[in-house]
């Protein structure tokens, strides 16, 4: 009788792994903390804020995890560079800042632009550029996962600042992944649809706008936030070994049609 040989599933374990959380004071950075902290790995919570990244790193230890705060403004550039080349190399990225500001294009400023192409490309870039060199440096076969949007993957009325911000990191999302293949470093993209999150929250008490979300959810709600959280987790780990230069969409749907 022949045996079969069964393979193994790769680990979702993070153990001995350290993570960078940047924009991990609320939303969906506390939930990617969150996870990768259950998953085993040690996180480091970066934020403008002490006090929001302290209480959840010290909700994370409470819970049994392993978590340190750490105050940083990625807009800061010079500042970036020197924090992070003082910090151990990390083994995974979450590349999270970002922020919105919804309004015709007509009516976008200057001031409006840089906000947010600033925040949630030209910070990313080089958070990720940062981390990435010291993954080289180390020899470190990493995980960058940036921060996407289904917003990144089709348009929408209000959002031009936002759709341009997040089809870039789609675009040096993919360059990434070419760039660092050879270093065994792997970039992804996580796109979610709109999440019930303190950023988001203003906007759906507009009954219209909130009708307007639900219709394009084929799955007839909004996310919330443990919606990401599996993805973070198997994009950090051993079991997405060989997915790089592509974006999960967590959009129940909206993208479909």
């Amino acid at each position: 009788m022949t045996v079969a040989v069964l393979p193994s599933t790769p680990s979702f374990r993070l153990g001995g792994k350290r993570a960078l959380v940047t924009g991990a004071g609320r939303g969906l950075g506390v939930a990617a903390a969150a996870a990768l902290a259950e998953a085993g790995a040690h996180v480091v919570l970066a934020a403008r804020s002490g006090d929001e990244i302290g209480a959840v790193s010290e909700a994370i230890r409470t819970a049994g995890g392993s978590a340190e705060a750490l105050i940083l403004d990625v807009t800061d550039l010079g500042r970036l560079e020197a924090t992070l080349a003082g910090q151990q190399p990390f083994d995974i990225l979450f590349n999270n800042a970002g922020t919105n500001r919804p309004k015709p294009l007509w009516e976008v400023t200057e001031e409006d632009y840089d906000a947010v192409l600033d925040l949630n490309l030209k910070a990313a870039f080089f958070v990720a550029r940062a981390v990435a060199k010291s993954m080289i440096g180390k020899g470190i076969k990493g995980s960058l996962i940036h921060m996407g949007s289904q917003m990144g993957h089709v348009g929408g009325p209000n959002r031009s600042l936002y759709c341009a911000s997040k089809w870039g990191l789609e675009g040096m999302n993919k360059a990434f992944a070419l760039d660092l293949a050879a270093h065994g470093i792997r970039s992804n993209t996580i796109a979610p649809t709109f999440i019930e999150t303190p950023m988001t929250k203003p906007f759906f008490e507009n009954r219209a706008f909130l009708d307007s979300v639900l219709s394009r959810i084929k799955l007839g709600r909004l996310g919330q936030v443990e919606d990401i959280m599996g993805a973070v987790v198997f994009l950090a780990s051993d079991a997405a070994a060989l997915i790089t230069g592509t974006s999960i969409v967590i959009d129940g749907g909206w993208t479909a049609d």
